[in-house]
């Protein structure tokens, strides 16, 4: 299951990840310099013994009598207490020293410690560059563009993973650990879209004093009627009363196997001859409901190609009369870029709220899911994974990125 898709993500992760550790290769093969005082070797000069010289008898005594006259006039200038200091400070407008003024001036780097801080900082960080990232997400575009991802999405991707990574400091040791978080959240921010709760819907309806309405479209052999069960079996086993409504009235034997899927998992089914009219038929299972006291109606339709306008043009009869709560639009996981496509039809004709994506399990490529999410921004709920009423998983964008990146 989208083994494609992981494979692309996986060789991502690895490629950046190489590009990191080669980046932090190249740094640690160049040696810190080594301080200058280490590498200079001065060699002490010897200097020279200076003697003092003898001065005349006559020179001595005549500096003797110029120091005693100095030291008078000094003393005559020297306050004779710290009260006349202070009143001298008072006269003068002299502020008094502080003690600061004495401090050591501040000590400044020295030229060497500059060189050497930028040095080392240059070592140790590794951060990536858009020249390291460019031929990297280049090939990531073009392999999920490979894996049914639209163009408009992979650039997404490609342009949320540059701006997360581009000058960023990466920790030895945690590369793959920051990689994989940027992918993820990139993929969640696809994903993130207003998610639908059925039973919240359907409490609302019972509020009202109705049954809720879900009503299910889809082109041919997508798998429709099956995936319609299997929530039938799932809301069943929430508690709920689920009652179907076989509207595929236009295709062979389609009304027969609801039918059949119904009594295989003990629900009430309400079904007409075959070529009739399919808002009828779920009309009357919204009466049947209200009856019998049935919360929830499934209704299935014709399976019909998103490029017939005029069966596009019944569906908008049928959401007319009927007023559904919920359309939900069953797509193909194997269809390819197609399902984009599917999308814009039903959604133009009927306003899609809700998607399934079937057939999962033989599905390896998967982009097509991030494709739909981005482009109409609305919730995935449920993924059918294989032909038994068991094989269907509730969407939660988490876990499937986390399947998709391997985490």
């Amino acid at each position: 299951m989208f083994g494609i898709l992981k494979k692309k993500f996986s060789q991502l992760v690895e490629a950046i990840s190489k590009k990191t550790k080669e980046k932090e290769e190249v740094k640690e093969e160049v040696k810190p310099i080594e301080p200058v005082e280490e590498i200079l070797e001065v060699e002490e000069v010897e200097k020279p013994e200076v003697k003092e010289a003898e001065l005349p008898k006559e020179a001595e005594e005549k500096i003797s009598e110029s120091a005693e006259e100095v030291t008078e006039i000094v003393e005559e200038k020297i306050p004779e207490s710290k009260l006349e200091v202070k009143e001298q400070f008072e006269e003068e407008a002299i502020e008094p020293p502080r003690k600061e003024d004495f401090a050591e001036p501040e000590k400044k780097k020295s030229w060497f410690g500059k060189i050497k801080e930028k040095f080392v900082k240059a070592v140790f960080e590794k951060k990536l560059t858009e020249e390291d990232l460019e031929p990297i997400l280049n090939e990531l575009e073009t392999g999920l563009i490979e894996a049914d991802v639209a163009l408009e999405v992979a650039e997404k991707i490609k342009n949320d993973l540059k701006i997360d990574l581009v000058g960023r400091d990466i920790k030895r040791g945690k590369e793959k650990e920051i990689i994989l978080e940027s992918l993820k959240q990139s993929l969640l921010g696809i994903l993130s879209v207003p998610r639908i709760d059925l039973e919240e819907v359907i409490r609302k309806s019972k509020s009202e004093n109705r049954p809720a309405l879900f009503l299910f479209f889809g082109i041919n052999g997508v798998g429709k009627s099956l995936n319609l069960s299997k929530v039938a079996k799932h809301l069943k086993e929430k508690g709920h009363q689920p009652i179907l409504a076989a509207g595929d009235t236009f295709r062979a034997a389609g009304d027969e196997q609801l039918e059949i899927y119904a009594n295989k998992l003990d629900v009430p089914v309400v079904r007409q001859q075959r070529g009739a009219d399919s808002c009828a038929v779920i009309f009357d299972a919204r009466k049947s409901a209200e009856a019998k006291g049935n919360d929830v109606v499934l209704g299935d339709t014709s399976g019909r190609m998103h490029t017939k306008k005029d069966l596009l043009d019944e569906l908008a009869k049928i959401i007319k009369v009927n007023k559904p709560d919920l359309k939900i639009l069953v797509l193909d996981s194997l269809s390819g870029s197609d399902v984009v496509q599917q999308f814009e039809f039903f959604d133009k004709a009927v306003g899609i709220d809700a998607t399934i994506f079937s057939k999962i399990d033989v599905n390896e490529k998967g982009g097509n899911i991030l494709s739909v999410c981005h482009n109409f921004k609305k919730p995935i709920l449920f993924l059918g994974t294989g032909q038994s009423f068991e094989d269907l998983i509730e969407f939660v964008p988490d876990k499937f990125v986390n399947t998709l990146v391997g985490m």
